[in-house]
């Protein structure tokens, strides 16, 4: 997002935050989803609520005739401050809406102490979705109906991972919202890790770290960014040796592989 749009996303948090702590979590994600949805879908409804010529408190009124009675308080008065502040383009609004959706699962998942088991379900469901074609064109296929991606979700997923890492897997297939599967599933873990202030880090080694050696690549990056660190370890054989770590653009890179292609990279300049 834009400054204008950081700063407008800033004050709805504020108003979030007051209104979600006595909610069922679970369910305000659901109905801030389905808001975000709807905006997506209803691209006229959508400009009327995001322009910023409009009084704030016409497009509020606009907001409660249409969704009082059928979404709870605290859903209805964060959506209310969504279309109360401007934003630097439309869409903006519908992402705003999706991002508190997602810190409302986060929130419940901590709640329930299963936040690092999303954290790592989401990773670990991305990867298995990078490495299985067939599963990953049934679930980004818009010619698939919606119903048959959800009944497929719940037979791999259902009782299998943490009921959040579920509603946040679902929320993508199901509402890709322009974003590739990949893609939106590194979003919605960083906005998961950041439940707790937390960094993630792509971990990638040749073998799988032991407990001891995750312990202390965290303590390091930790001391580094002045941040807990969230590791997402993938074994890859051909990193050859040593291992690399991604946070964000930052790249850590003491694989034999990286020094080859760096040495490649030096002989071609």
């Amino acid at each position: 997002m834009r400054g204008l749009s950081r700063a407008s996303l800033a004050e709805v948090e504020e108003r979030f935050n007051a209104v979600a702590g006595s909610a069922d979590l679970g369910s305000l994600a659901d109905e801030l989803f389905a808001v975000a949805d709807l905006f997506d879908r209803e691209h006229g409804l959508r400009r009327y609520l995001s322009d910023p010529a409009r009084p704030a408190s016409q497009k509020a009124q606009a907001v409660r005739v249409l969704l009082e009675g059928k979404v709870s308080g605290a859903a209805l008065e964060t959506v209310v401050q969504a279309v109360s502040v401007r934003w630097s383009g439309s869409g903006d609004l519908a992402d705003a809406l999706e991002r508190l959706g997602v810190v409302a699962a986060s929130a419940e998942a901590e709640a329930q102490s299963k936040l690092d088991d999303v954290e790592d379900e989401l990773f670990r469901f991305g990867r298995i979705v990078a490495s299985n074609l067939d599963l990953q064109r049934v679930l980004t296929d818009p010619a698939v109906a919606g119903q048959a991606k959800q009944e497929l979700l719940g037979s791999l997923l259902d009782g299998k991972v943490a009921p959040t890492t579920l509603r946040l897997v679902t929320q993508l297939v199901l509402h890709p919202r322009g974003r590739s599967l990949d893609r939106g599933l590194d979003e919605f873990g960083s906005l998961v890790a950041a439940q707790r202030q937390r960094l993630v880090a792509v971990v990638r080694s040749a073998v799988d770290l032991s407990e001891e050696q995750r312990r202390r690549l965290a303590t390091w990056l930790r001391t580094s960014y002045g941040r807990d660190v969230h590791l997402n370890v993938e074994v890859d054989p051909r990193v050859l040796g040593g291992f690399s770590v991604r946070i964000g653009d930052d790249l850590i890179d003491t694989t034999i592989a990286g020094r080859i292609e760096e040495v490649r990279r030096r002989l071609a300049g």
